[in-house]
């Protein structure tokens, strides 16, 4: 199998996420025994969260880049970034190390292809909404539209994220608000909702609905790309 690094704590939250998810995938492919053989540098999020409030970005990617280099000189192979925001300093990040990066863009955009969408709602914290750097890829890379939701409704999942599910805290009235938002976006016009926070799906079942539009959860997403990477099923 293949060594992969994991960019984590960002939240730690959504990263035990990850963990379980990749050696639960590769147990079900290759049985018995088998756990994923991964590499985790946990950051203090804390640190991080501030250097997004100051749009310290590049102090940011150099942080996270320094960690990837970290991972390479450990031993892994391939490199995972676990969270959507971050994935604005991605390029930053690759230029520390050699490592192959799994981008949650890839796997989330093959997904909605396969699945015929193409216009589809994004929640995420407010700098993966406002900013276009997930946008931009997933249209570049596989012809999606993407939504956003209105102002105050970007401000309310963003603020679910940092004060509620960063911290481990699941509110049925903020269920009841992601829900609004989600039917907000398919009365827009949208096919499919991408829960576009690694968090999100703590708050949010895709499988639980019935919703008014399929939701894309790009943490498992993710997860399943990285069991396809390290027991060698995609390049």
């Amino acid at each position: 199998m293949n060594m992969l690094g994991l960019l984590g704590g960002m939240s730690w939250e959504s990263t035990s996420v990850y963990y379980r998810l990749i050696n639960q995938g590769v147990a079900q492919r290759l049985g018995g025994l088998t756990s994923a053989p991964l590499l985790l540098h946990s950051v203090n999020f804390d640190t991080v969260a501030q250097l997004q409030r100051e749009a310290r970005w590049d102090d940011a990617g150099a942080l996270l880049g320094h960690a990837a280099a970290g991972l390479e000189r450990a031993g892994a192979r391939g490199l995972l970034i676990a969270t959507n925001t971050m994935h604005k300093v991605a390029l930053l990040i690759q230029q520390h190390s050699r490592l192959p990066l799994l981008h949650i863009g890839d796997a989330t955009g093959r997904a909605l292809h396969a699945a015929g969408r193409r216009r589809v709602g994004l929640l995420g914290t407010r700098f993966t909404m406002e900013d276009d750097f997930l946008r931009h890829y997933l249209q570049q890379h596989f012809d999606l539209r993407c939504e956003v939701p209105e102002a105050a409704d970007r401000d309310e999942v963003h603020r679910i994220i940092f004060e509620e599910l960063c911290q481990g805290s699941l509110v049925d009235s903020s269920h009841q608000r992601y829900r609004q938002v989600i039917s907000h976006l398919a009365d827009r016009g949208c096919d499919a909702v991408v829960l576009a926070c690694t968090e999100i799906s703590l708050l949010i079942d895709p499988a639980a609905g019935p919703w008014p539009v399929p939701l894309f959860d790009t943490t498992a997403l993710h997860a399943q790309a990285a069991v396809d990477w390290i027991t060698g099923d995609t390049p």
